[in-house]
């Protein structure tokens, strides 16, 4: 199910955009945007063919479809400590707009928000884009850890938001329960709001628990959001389904109203909640045995580049990116480059562009392509030096 035959590679090169087939030239192997090669669940397929036979595409209910937030809650309560009730779950258009919200929410523009470095470019992004302020706190780029004196000792009047990344991308670092619980002690002392994004945390390897970050303690349950996607562990990032989840129903609906999620200016097409809602009920088993592909390919991933000279890796916990330290002293732009040109193998630079000041000096590559594939795009990346 998931060998380089189970690849349609002229369909990707129609279809599969933001940096990879369809928009490189034939030849190059792209190992960047953090995207399946394979085709999706067969149910996931048959799930938006049944519900399009009737011929009808009416409106949802605004904040989305019951079954749809049903299967969401239920899906955070079994497989991640969560306890959430259907009307804790709107449907977003993804998870990237659910962190949008979530920072126009709580964010006046000037105020600041404390986001981990290195973390993926949305987090700063999406503070910005209301006017706010990202502050950097850093993190081991070994080890995943924050630096919680750090942390704290960013916290100012103008701090409303601490937003953490948990599996972290691109360290593939599960944060444990004890290390969020220690976030929500620092957010509860200074009344902040926290925003988890845990879009990865169906990626998890080697059995690891994942808590949701409102499980942890009761601090947790009262000012935090999570936001959570499809498009990692179904594949289906071009149906634009997300869900941003809140415990406090006064401000869960709240921050609907104030999303205009209240009428027909907001609102997420009622295909991609379905497509979302089966892909939790009936596509569980495929995502299993993605799963344990994803698991095999990390290791042959991390055992191949541990053996060269070119490149340091780290064994991620979590996600389907490595993010491996430059070995000769390149900037990460001109290692992107030149692997690019003499390797024919696109990645991700580590610049601060894409992960922020943290992340120089080291580059992402998603594996979560056949074993073919990635043998083939890692081989070209040693011998290009």
């Amino acid at each position: 199910m998931f060998t380089n035959n189970d690849i349609n590679f002229e369909a990707l090169k129609r279809k599969a955009y933001n940096g990879r087939w369809a928009t490189l030239e034939d030849g190059i192997i792209p190992l960047t945007a953090a995207d399946p090669d394979f085709r999706t669940a067969p149910e996931i397929e048959q799930g938006i063919i049944e519900y399009i036979k009737d011929g009808y595409l009416s409106y949802g209910p605004f904040s989305g479809l019951p079954e749809f937030k049903k299967n969401v809650a239920e899906h955070f309560n079994t497989e991640k400590f969560g306890n959430f009730t259907p009307e804790n779950v709107l449907a977003v258009n993804s998870a990237a707009q659910g962190m949008f919200l979530i920072a126009s929410y709580v964010l006046k523009p000037g105020e600041e928000a404390i986001i981990l470095d290195p973390v993926d470019f949305l987090f700063k992004k999406s503070v910005e884009a209301v006017g706010g302020k990202a502050v950097l706190c850093p993190v081991d780029t070994v080890t995943g850890a924050i630096d919680f004196e750090k942390m704290t000792s960013l916290i100012t009047p103008k701090t409303k938001l601490i937003s953490i990344c948990n599996p972290h991308n691109p360290l593939g670092k599960v944060y444990s329960k004890e290390t969020l619980k220690k976030i929500s002690e620092i957010a509860s002392a200074h009344n902040l709001w926290v925003m988890s994004d845990e879009i990865w945390s169906d990626i998890v390897y080697d059995h690891k628990d994942f808590h949701t970050y409102s499980s942890v303690s009761e601090e947790a349950k009262k000012k935090s959001f999570t936001v959570y996607g499809f498009s990692k562990s179904f594949g289906i990032a071009g149906l634009r389904i997300g869900a941003v989840l809140c415990n406090d129903q006064d401000v869960f609906e709240d921050f609907v109203e104030k999303s205009n999620f209240n009428s027909t200016i907001e609102g997420v097409s009622t295909l991609s909640q379905i497509a979302a809602s089966v892909a939790l009920e009936k596509a569980k088993p495929w995502y299993r045995e993605f799963l344990t592909h994803l698991q095999n390919n990390r290791d042959l991933a991390f055992q191949i580049l541990s053996s060269s000279e070119v490149l340091q890796p780290h064994l991620p916990e979590a996600t389907f990116v490595l993010f491996p330290q430059i070995k000769n002293g390149m900037s990460s732009d001109e290692f992107a480059k030149h692997v690019l040109d003499q390797g024919k193998v696109a990645i991700v630079p580590g610049s601060e562009r894409w992960f922020g000041k943290g992340a120089e000096g080291h580059i992402r590559i998603c594996f979560s392509t056949s074993q073919e594939i990635l043998e083939e795009g890692l081989n070209r990346i040693i011998k290009s030096f």
